[in-house]
C-alpha cells in the first residue's frame, strides 16, 4: 500500500481519528492538571521538581499508556503497519525511567540523604498518568489528592508522634589532643543524647584529630542544636564543629 496517497493521507483525519485524538487529548490534559496538583506541594517547599516536573511526568505516563490502548487507529489505521501492543510493556518501561528520573534528584552529603519524598511523589505522578491513560479516573483522582495529603500533613502527624531526632555532628580537636569516645558518650547522654552505633568516623590530619558521627535524641526533651552548640563553644580542646540535622 502507498501511505503517500491522498486517501492514506487524508485517512490521518478521518472521523473516527479525529475523535480518538480528542479522547487522548482530554486525557492528557486531566492528567497534567493532575500532575500539577502534587507538583504544587514540592514547589511551595522550594523543591527543584516543582509543578513543570510532575505536570510533565504524570502527562507522558498518560500519553504512553492511552496510545497504547488504541492500536487500531496507529498510522492512520493501516492494517498492513498496525503493531501488537502490549500495555503491560509500556507500564513497565514507564516505571523504569521513573526510576533514573527519582535518583537524579536523592542528594547524599555526609549522614545527610535528601530527595527521597521528591523521588516517591514523582514515582506516585507517574501512576497518576498511568491511571488516566488506563480509563481510572476517579482512582486517579484519589491517588492525587492522597499523595497531595501525604506530603502537605503526614509531617504534621510525624511531629506529633513520638520519635528519635538524629543530628550530624563534626568535631575538630585541637594539635595533639586525644579525645575520648567513652567522654564523649557520657556527655551526649547527659544533654539526652545517644551516639548511633556504627556512626563513628575519624579523620587525621596535620596532627588534629576530626571526628564526624550521628547523635539521636533519647527523648523529646533532649537539649536543642543551639543549646549544643553553646556548650560545644566552650569545651578544652574543641577547635571547630558542624552540627545539622541528619536528613533521610
Amino acid at each position: 500500500m502507498n501511505l503517500l496517497t491522498l486517501e492514506s493521507l487524508l485517512s490521518y483525519w478521518s472521523a473516527t481519528e479525529v475523535a480518538t485524538n480528542i479522547l487522548v487529548f482530554f486525557n492528557l490534559l486531566g492528567a497534567l492538571l493532575l500532575g500539577l496538583v502534587v507538583g504544587y506541594e514540592r514547589s511551595y517547599h522550594g523543591r527543584a521538581a516543582g509543578m513543570r516536573t510532575y505536570g510533565l511526568v504524570c502527562m507522558a505516563s498518560a500519553a504512553l499508556t492511552v496510545i497504547a490502548g488504541y492500536p487500531g487507529y496507529w498510522y492512520g489505521g493501516h492494517s498492513a503497519v498496525i503493531a501488537t501492543s502490549d500495555p503491560t510493556r509500556i507500564i513497565q518501561g514507564i516505571v523504569t525511567g521513573i526510576g533514573f528520573l527519582g535518583a537524579g534528584v536523592i542528594m547524599k552529603e555526609g549522614f545527610n540523604i535528601s530527595g527521597l519524598t521528591t523521588a516517591a511523589s514523582i514515582w506516585a505522578s507517574s501512576a497518576i498518568g498511568i491511571l488516566v491513560g488506563v480509563g481510572f479516573y476517579a482512582a486517579a483522582i484519589l491517588l492525587t489528592f492522597l499523595s497531595a495529603a501525604c506530603m502537605m500533613w503526614v509531617s504534621i502527624l510525624e511531629a506529633w508522634l513520638p520519635s528519635h531526632t538524629a543530628v550530624s555532628i563534626t568535631m575538630g580537636f585541637a594539635k595533639d589532643f586525644v579525645p575520648s569516645e567513652e567522654v564523649l558518650r557520657r556527655v551526649a547522654q547527659k544533654r539526652g543524647y545517644e551516639i548511633a552505633l556504627g556512626s563513628l568516623s575519624i579523620a587525621f590530619q596535620d596532627r588534629q584529630p576530626e571526628w564526624q558521627f550521628v547523635a539521636v535524641t533519647l527523648s523529646k526533651k533532649a537539649a536543642s542544636l543551639t543549646e549544643l552548640a553553646d556548650e560545644l563553644a566552650k569545651f578544652d580542646g574543641v577547635t571547630s564543629f558542624r552540627m545539622s540535622h541528619a536528613r533521610n
